[in-house]
């Protein structure tokens, strides 16, 4: 397999914009938590500067999509703490990686999770993204059965 396949020069895949949109119309968000000024796409947002991490995010309508290298799992650990501790709604589009840890220890039966089908187009990419993406979504008042709740 070829190593460009398996990896990419940056950890930041700028979401489509018609996509967000698509979310935003269900869920009027009101964060964008890891962001730079350039691809924000709330009015509110934190830029790496700032450090999302080490905001709060209490009370908001949260769109993440976290820069996807090594620090990811601690973007995932964030939603699922703010959504429980400050009743925070985040929404995540993040790699279907579901082999890792952060998977098994803060996505699976705590949120919903949505597999998209087929390959996003990120940013200003000529091709789709060599991984496949999910959305999850952490709401502590939301039910995660998909029997109940349809997307």
């Amino acid at each position: 397999m070829q190593n460009s396949l398996l990896t990419s020069k940056t950890n930041e895949w700028n979401t489509p914009q018609d996509f967000y949109e698509m979310w935003n119309d269900r869920y009027n968000f009101t964060l964008d938590p890891c962001a730079t000024r350039e691809n924000a796409k709330c009015s509110k947002f934190f830029t790496e500067e700032q450090d999302g991490l080490k905001q709060s995010w209490k009370d908001e309508i949260v769109f993440m999509n976290p820069p996807y290298g090594r620090q990811i799992s601690k973007w995932i650990k964030k939603a699922h703490d703010e959504s429980i501790n400050n009743n925070a709604v985040v929404v995540c589009l993040i790699p279907a990686r579901t082999d890792t840890s952060y998977w098994h220890d803060y996505i699976f039966d705590k949120a919903n999770i949505i597999y998209l089908r087929g390959r996003l187009y990120f940013g200003n990419g000529k091709g789709p993204a060599p991984f496949p993406s999910a959305i999850v979504i952490f709401d502590n008042k939301m039910c995660r059965c998909t029997m109940c709740h349809k997307f």
